[in-house]
């Protein structure tokens, strides 16, 4: 069975509430009822109230940037799943190089946050990806193989049914650098071999597989097309609404 495509956009610490509504509802008018391509905003977590107002009634998916590992209790400033789907969250980001890089977010402590939300009935989106310094030195199958296994250790098979992995070469996130097709195509294969190898060709074959740096409604359709490429994460070309809309277009295709 083919691999629906998925387009995500990660808006990261942007907008404000107007901004967020207004981008909001012009994905859900340019969408439609067109369901043939799976469509998600995560919005910063002040604004998931009010965008999923927006989103209602459409196919149109809201997704969190992060999440808690922690059920609930003492840890201020955190957010758990269980509130990200009240809020109306299908979808959750974790693992995003700019948390792992930036604010250090351990592989263990990814492995825990994936179990939390994927227990709770979260849709994971988990990011794995290499630096430029680990690609210059050919370590990129090695670096994309540690955290996808680091990541998933222990998940169930029921699990795996709601875990989509993003892709995302951390040289090219907000750089307007992208790696090439066939730079994205290598990778993408590498990570479905290594789940061939430690999970079986049924979960590899049927996990999505998005690809995500500098993604453009120029360079998506390049991406799209790739046999292992099954959608993508939009960063910056996700907070304009004419070119998101021609990312999802270029999916379509």
């Amino acid at each position: 069975m083919p691999r629906q495509k998925l387009v995500a956009g990660n808006w990261k610490m942007n907008t404000t509430l107007a901004e967020a509504k207004t981008l909001a509802g012009a994905v859900v008018a340019g969408v439609g009822t067109d369901d043939r391509v799976a469509v998600a905003v995560c919005p910063p977590f002040p604004w998931l109230l009010p965008v999923a107002d927006v989103l209602k009634g459409s196919p149109v998916a809201l997704g969190a940037q992060n999440v808690s590992a922690e059920k609930k209790g003492a840890f201020t400033g955190e957010v758990s799943p269980a509130m990200l789907l009240e809020c109306g969250c299908r979808y959750v980001i974790i693992g995003h190089s700019e948390r792992r890089h930036i604010l250090g977010e351990s592989d263990a402590a990814i492995n825990h946050k994936v179990h939390s939300a994927l227990d709770e009935g979260l849709h994971v989106i988990l990011c794995i990806g290499e630096t430029l310094t680990e690609r210059e030195r050919n370590l990129t199958e090695r670096i994309v193989q540690r955290q996808v296994l680091a990541a998933c250790t222990g998940l169930t098979d029921h699990h795996w049914a709601r875990l989509t992995l993003a892709y995302e070469p951390v040289w090219a996130i907000g750089t307007g650098k992208v790696a090439t097709p066939d730079q994205a195509q290598e990778a993408h294969a590498a990570i479905r071999a290594t789940l061939r190898h430690f999970r079986g060709s049924a979960i590899a074959d049927a996990l999505p597989i998005l690809y995500g740096g500098s993604v453009t409604a120029d360079n998506a359709a390049g991406l799209l097309h790739l046999p292992d490429v099954d959608g993508v994460l939009v960063g910056g070309a996700s907070l304009k609404a004419d070119s998101f809309l021609g990312i999802v277009q270029a999916a379509k295709k």
